[in-house]
């Protein structure tokens, strides 16, 4: 796109939206502050370094399109490909199965910073911060039940993989200067009726009880539920009641995965619940259909919703925003831009809304007026506030990301 178009269209959206009084200019200035945490998965469709064996508990990624990454060189060079692509500074997401283990057989109870320092040094070099994951799925000890497993060998085993992954995060947040987020999700269920619930939640608690024993300074701990898991789709020991209890009782962070609840639950409706209880909340954002699909996030109403509670909130600085989908049909670099874009949007939707005019209207009980504003917000000039945090970030506008996108296939993952 023309830059002096988008300077011409976006004075006179500056002007429409100032006439709400939104500031567009500073609407920009914060949206270019929020930080996105990139998934590593959705380049490799969730397989790792550590074998090559298939995924298994609830994990599954579909599709068989060319070009996913084969090696970390291969990660990384995508993720800096996405990176170019967007506007702000980002953070990458990994799992430990994401390590450096260079053909070594490195069981999950052995792992140590020793394997994550390239990853660290790549990212400092790249303005870069990271985020990170224990990873109790795909394992010959991940079953069913991990951590949650009455066998008390295979528990301490995945007690101890996690104990160790909060202290790699710790140092990467120490060596980049920025507290990184340990994220952890843990499949354990039954795919029949269930008469322990007690028991099987007693031991979670205990787990986790032991596992959060050290204090860390320079990471931040969240957990994620899920409604189930396939193959174990009757119980789910670790459900948002459990998590919710847990980490409000224990001052931790909420996950909330966007595909992680029933279709008809609205997640943004929980984030004023859960920051009312808990520190800050951790976002995994993808577009669920029908159950936990993972399908690229775009800017649908559940996207929007949630973006722009969290803007009615004032609470971008207690809401980390990751993204979690593992398309394998598709180009996975379009996929990765498609809903890294499509997510930041619908932050700029959020704080283009005229809330505090809203937000009187409603409590003057002016209902139809507030709901005529909201339909006319709509209607507001964004895409073209949105295209100049593009020129400004010096990243394609509109849909000119959709070559970039190409070239990179054609001259690179098409190669593979």
């Amino acid at each position: 796109m023309n830059a002096k178009q988008i300077e011409q269209s976006y004075e006179i959206a500056r002007q429409r939206y100032a006439e709400l009084d939104i500031d567009t200019d500073k609407a920009l200035d914060t949206l270019q502050k929020v930080q996105l945490s990139l998934h590593c998965w959705q380049t490799d469709d969730v397989t790792g370094f550590e074998s090559t064996d298939s995924l298994s508990g609830g994990i599954q990624a579909t599709g068989n399109y060319p070009g996913k990454a084969r090696n970390i060189d291969e990660v990384r060079a995508d993720l800096l490909k996405v990176c170019s692509m967007l506007g702000g500074s980002h953070r990458i997401n990994l799992h430990e199965i994401y390590g450096e283990f260079d053909n070594e057989k490195i069981d999950r109870d052995e792992v140590s910073i020793k394997h994550f320092q390239g990853w660290i040094d790549w990212a400092k070099a790249n303005g870069l911060t990271l985020d990170f994951n224990s990873t109790s799925f795909s394992h010959p000890k991940s079953g069913d039940l991990s951590l949650s497993n009455p066998d008390k060998g295979i528990r301490d085993f995945w007690i101890e993989h996690t104990k160790r992954c909060r202290a790699i995060a710790d140092e990467m947040g120490r060596q980049l200067d920025d507290q990184c987020i340990m994220n952890l999700w843990v499949h354990d269920g039954q795919k029949e009726m269930t008469v322990n619930r007690m028991l099987y939640r007693s031991i979670l608690k205990d787990s986790l009880d032991e596992i959060y024993k050290t204090e860390y300074h320079h990471m931040k701990d969240c957990l994620e539920s899920k409604v189930f898991g396939i193959g174990l789709e009757a119980f789910t020991v670790g459900s948002n009641d459990f998590y919710l209890g847990y980490c409000a009782k224990n001052n931790k962070i909420v996950t909330l995965d966007t595909g992680h609840f029933h279709p008809t639950e609205v997640v943004g409706d929980k984030v004023a619940s859960v920051l009312l209880f808990c520190p800050e909340i951790m976002l995994h954002v993808s577009r669920p259909i029908r159950w936990d699909s993972d399908h690229v996030t775009i800017m649908d109403d559940s996207t929007l919703e949630l973006c722009m509670e969290i803007t009615r909130c004032n609470a971008l600085d207690r809401v980390h925003i990751g993204l979690d989908y593992f398309d394998a049909s598709i180009n996975r670099i379009g996929a990765y831009v498609v809903g890294a874009r499509a997510t930041q949007k619908s932050i700029l939707r959020g704080l283009l809304e005229p809330v505090a005019k809203l937000s009187e209207l409603e409590l003057s009980n002016r209902n139809f007026q507030k709901l005529a504003l909201m339909e006319e917000a709509k209607a507001m000039p964004f895409g073209d506030v949105w295209n100049m945090f593009c020129l400004r970030n010096n990243v394609p506008a509109g849909a000119d990301f959709i070559a970039e996108v190409e070239k990179y296939e054609t001259e690179v993952t098409s190669k593979r």
